[in-house]
């Protein structure tokens, strides 16, 4: 195995590994129910996307998830759920970034990638997550609790399409801000060289 090769695997394996601990620090403020949480595991994938290319960000992506599968709270559904987000998340934006390595492609493709997951966000929440929810807490209580914060919210469909979509895409700009930071001053390690 090449020294580049070993490099790339182990740079992945450590992204993993933050993304992993990032899954489990969530923080919950007055803008969403509190059983949403902000976290940032999806910035060590977007690290990885961009740095070795889209199969390294769907790994970190995986491993993360594969984690939250077993130790994590919200079960197969959220994990299954979380990988398909974070996949329409970090495909875009790596896959455009390696046809054009320069700060607009990666800008462009990472501004597609949270968007398309927040707008998909809608519909897994809706047909997936929501109803496996259910069987925890009724429907009539995840409701209200969208209601305290927007009184707008008057069934699934409006919490998700006003609260949970903004949500979902300020998410995905803010992992987009942060990786655009962090990225040049991470070079060295992902490449062991200044680039």
């Amino acid at each position: 195995m090449s020294h580049s090769k070993t490099r790339k695997l182990t740079v992945t394996a450590l992204l993993s590994a933050v993304s992993i601990v990032l899954s489990f620090i969530g923080l919950s403020g007055p803008w969403m129910p509190s059983f949403i949480k902000l976290d940032f595991s999806d910035l060590p994938v977007l690290l990885a996307g961009f740095a070795f290319g889209p199969w390294y960000g769907i790994a970190v992506c995986f491993m993360k998830n594969i984690f939250n599968l077993f130790f994590g709270t919200a079960g197969w559904v959220g994990a299954t759920s979380n990988f398909l987000l974070s996949l329409l998340f970090v495909v875009p934006a790596a896959w455009l970034y390696q046809i054009k390595r320069n700060r607009k492609s990666a800008l462009i493709g990472a501004l597609i990638g949270a968007l398309s997951m927040a707008v998909v966000g809608i519909f897994t929440n809706y047909y997936i997550v929501y109803p496996m929810y259910t069987t925890m807490m009724p429907m009539e209580v995840i409701i209200k609790m969208y209601q305290v914060i927007n009184p707008a919210v008057t069934d699934l469909w409006t919490a998700l399409i006003y609260m949970n979509f903004p949500f979902t895409f300020i998410k995905g700009l803010m992992n987009v801000i942060l990786t655009f930071v962090l990225y040049k001053r991470l070079s060295p390690l992902f490449f062991g060289k200044r680039k």
